[in-house]
């Protein structure tokens, strides 16, 4: 990222260098065609959360959710598919010498009731993502290094971001998902007023979002006239796709993909190896509290071939780590190996070889259930007793949390230092793995906060070689990205999710 000290003292920010692109994205879909045409409507097909779907921008979770705000609202900046942040409602940025001050120049851009975005907006948004009495905000945990007291708006379109520590990973951090963007005085979650492509039309949890085109949108007008994005699980995805009942089928199977490439009415769009599949293993419980538990459930798994079978080969096998290839990520760690005999070794010492683990899993996610039974079979060949017991799949990553001691684990795309900071801290949120290590968090501090790039790497890897060594992700594999959308859709890039074209309805067409 090129960057120049300013007279202002600022180390500026080239937006011009955030747009390129790289990473597990790819071109534009096989079969592109033709002049963009406006019109039309999209239905958009994703796995619902029933009564949990919200239109709070600030606390969703689902992919749906997701989906939704990023149709109305729009964040200061987003991911790459390189995962590097690029701009969005920031046109650029530039920080100080040591990362503690960011300041923030702001686009022309306006609300879908006509009022301008301000550098009020923004910081009413942050501290409505940092309040303390708010138990949903999704983002407080990456941005709780943010000082809003001592934040200020330079100028309407100028903001600046203060820090109680350095953080050169501010950007980036702001394309979290939850970080969006809201008016001012925002206050009814019911009645949502962003800047985004779409304007809200009606909305019912467990069923559909009705949005029309934005026509002042700052980056002009979607092609679309309107967007429907609706709840279905799988099942309904594929019949209501293949039957002209949708446009769009978004987390699709690697079996359904397979069947409908040899036809002609539904077109694939994969993004290879962009997403992390897992099993957590929660290391403040027996038996995953003995680090030598861990190590063996590890070396049970035939990662090849739960990548074979339940992903249908549309993968590659994991490493125990979340975000292969992505930026940070420590590829110097050996691949750990299947090796049934040292794991059966390690669980007669530690005295649990033969003793039953229960396995929570659910159908929220295509292959989790599938990928928990040929585990426990895998599993078995050192004679561990794993018995799959599936849970509710409108509330199963909230019950994970408290629920069994080996669980089923997915991830889209994030920086990985966001990952860890939602993920694996003492404080973290959404910490399955109940990886609560003071001396982590710490040391993950040191490396946030550490402004020379060479050095902060370093430290990010000694952190995944830890986590490598005694953490409880068992990361099996690294899946396609599987989209599927009508002969007639295009526009639809292959990327990874939660980044700048994921779900990105503004530059879809219909042919």
């Amino acid at each position: 990222m090129p960057i120049a000290l300013t007279r202002r003292g600022f180390l500026g920010f080239s937006a011009g260098a955030a747009l390129v692109l790289g990473g597990c994205g790819g071109a534009e879909s096989p079969g592109e065609a033709g002049e963009p045409q406006r019109g039309g409507r999209l239905r958009a097909l994703f796995t619902g959360g029933g009564t949990r779907e919200t239109l709070d921008p600030h606390a969703q979770n689902l992919f749906i959710d997701q989906a939704r705000h990023k149709a109305i609202f729009d964040k200061l900046t987003e991911l790459g598919d390189d995962l590097a942040p690029v701009p969005r409602l920031a046109e650029r940025w530039e920080s100080t010498a040591d990362a503690t001050v960011w300041r923030f120049t702001l686009r022309q851009a306006i609300f879908h009731d006509g009022q301008p975005l301000t550098g009020d907006d923004v910081l009413f948004s942050l501290a409505r993502i940092l309040d303390p009495a708010a138990g949903d905000r999704l983002a407080r945990q990456s941005l709780s290094a943010i000082d809003i007291g001592r934040c200020r708006v330079v100028d309407p379109r100028t903001v600046e971001i203060a820090l109680s520590t350095p953080s050169a990973e501010l950007p980036a951090l702001l394309a979290t998902t939850g970080a969006a963007i809201v008016r001012n005085g925002y206050a009814d979650p019911a009645n949502p007023v962003g800047t985004g492509p779409f304007r809200f039309v009606s909305f019912e949890p467990g069923r559909a979002l009705v949005a029309r085109r934005f026509d002042e949108h700052w980056e002009g007008p979607a092609l679309l006239d309107e967007l429907h994005i609706l709840s279905a699980d799988a099942d309904a995805r594929a019949n209501a796709l293949q039957g002209g009942q949708a446009e769009y089928a978004h987390e699709m199977s690697p079996t359904f993909a397979r069947t409908a490439e040899a036809g002609r009415t539904v077109k694939i769009v994969a993004a290879p190896g962009c997403t992390t599949q897992a099993f957590v293993l929660k290391t403040d419980r027996p038996p995953f509290d003995n680090p030598d538990v861990s190590l063996a459930f590890k070396l049970l798994a035939d990662r090849q071939r739960l990548v074979d079978v339940v992903l249908g080969g549309r993968g590659v096998p994991g490493n125990d780590l979340f975000g292969k290839g992505y930026r940070y990520y420590n590829s110097t760690l050996p691949q750990r190996p299947r090796d049934v005999a040292e794991a059966r070794s390690l669980l007669t010492k530690a005295g649990v070889l033969n003793q039953p683990v229960q396995f929570f899993t659910s159908t929220v996610s295509a292959g989790f259930v599938d990928a928990a039974t040929l585990f426990a079979e895998q599993a078995g060949e050192a004679g561990m007793r794993v018995e799959v017991v599936t849970g509710a799949a409108e509330t199963y990553f909230k019950d994970q949390l408290t629920t069994g001691v080996l669980g089923s684990h997915r991830a889209g795309a994030a920086p990985i230092p966001d990952y860890i900071n939602s993920r694996l801290l003492s404080t973290s949120p959404f910490n399955a793995t109940a990886w609560k290590r003071p001396e982590f968090d710490a040391a993950f501090a040191t490396a946030q906060s550490t402004v020379d790039e060479a050095e902060r790497t370093r430290l990010y890897h000694a952190l995944q070689r830890d986590l490598h060594d005694r953490g409880g992700l068992l990361a099996w594999g690294h899946p396609d990205w599987i989209t599927a959308v009508a002969a007639n859709v295009h526009g639809v890039r292959p990327v990874p999710p939660n980044t700048v074209d994921w779900a990105r309805f503004d530059k879809v067409w219909l042919g």
